[in-house]
């Protein structure tokens, strides 16, 4: 009972809240919206720590947090303030020099405190994973904002994921106490819920490209065979997303990858969707209908 109030909590005061954030706040191509992006890439490479943590892959708390604001802070640079393109890379390389040589400087004295010189190589994959994870996918949100509508198309993006994961739940609740034990990394999921999860994206995408003709009109294909796509596509990523993140719980041992945010657990438990999908969505919106 208590998971559901929270589920019921997030859909109708968090969803709402973050439409509205992108509604009613789009200065300087949605900061507020982009700061919280940041934000949540922050608390989801700490999360990821923690998980990594438990199979001796260790890198500070605040170091993985930082590594993973840099991708969305390059990208909010970029949207919001026009700062040159190389700014991404550059920060992204550095970050990886960082990881790559910090370790070289650990003297004699270090190493015989405790310090290893050979600990780097864990030290480098636990950086790297939250360098990319999930920040990289999450500052693809950000990009959006330079497409043309792009409150339109992020409050769109949005609705299209909730509605997957709403339904995906929902369908599963109710149809799929006989069809679970699909996928390996999540016994819990349901086959009856995958398939609602992927119905109700695209039938978001069938009405944003019926009721947002402007926005949504495609030059390569009939509206609605391209709302389909988009939805199908967007909705098969936040699917594949909520399943990775599931994988790498299992392979950490844990349930949750954290306990913010009621009724889904951590950070990363509320972004895995999004993450995974928001390139897909930024990607085939561009080849279908810019």
């Amino acid at each position: 009972m208590k998971k559901l109030t929270g589920r019921l909590l997030i859909f109708f005061i968090g969803l709402p809240a973050c439409l509205a954030l992108f509604a009613f706040f789009p200065q300087k191509n949605h900061l507020a919206a982009n700061i919280l992006v940041i934000i949540f890439c922050y608390l989801g490479a700490v999360e990821l720590s923690d998980m990594l943590r438990k199979k001796n892959f260790f890198i500070p708390r605040v170091e993985a947090g930082i590594f993973g604001v840099i991708a969305p802070v390059g990208m909010t640079l970029l949207v919001s303030f026009d700062a040159d393109p190389l700014i991404i890379p550059v920060l992204i390389v550095a970050s990886a020099s960082w990881l790559l040589v910090s370790d070289v400087f650990v003297s004699v004295k270090q190493e015989a405190a405790g310090k290893k010189p050979h600990d780097a190589l864990n030290r480098a994959a636990a950086g790297f994973t939250a360098l990319f994870y999930p920040s990289s996918f999450l500052s693809w949100i950000i990009l959006m904002n330079r497409l043309p509508d792009s409150t339109t198309l992020l409050i769109a993006f949005l609705c299209v994921v909730f509605a997957n994961d709403s339904l995906a739940w929902m369908v599963g609740l109710l149809f799929g106490r006989t069809n679970r034990g699909i996928f390996a990394v999540s016994p819990n999921k349901s086959l009856a819920g995958f398939i609602g999860g992927i119905a109700a994206s695209i039938a978001v995408g069938l009405f944003l490209a019926a009721a947002l003709p402007r926005v949504f009109n495609s030059a390569r294909f009939p509206p609605l065979v391209s709302g389909f796509i988009l939805g199908m596509f967007t909705g098969a990523a936040a699917v594949l997303g909520d399943l990775a993140e599931s994988a790498l719980k299992r392979g950490a041992g844990v349930k949750d990858s954290g306990g913010l945010v009621p009724g889904r657990g951590g950070i990363l438990d509320s972004v895995d969707s999004l993450a995974l999908s928001a390139p897909v969505f930024y990607v085939t919106y561009r080849l279908l209908f810019v």
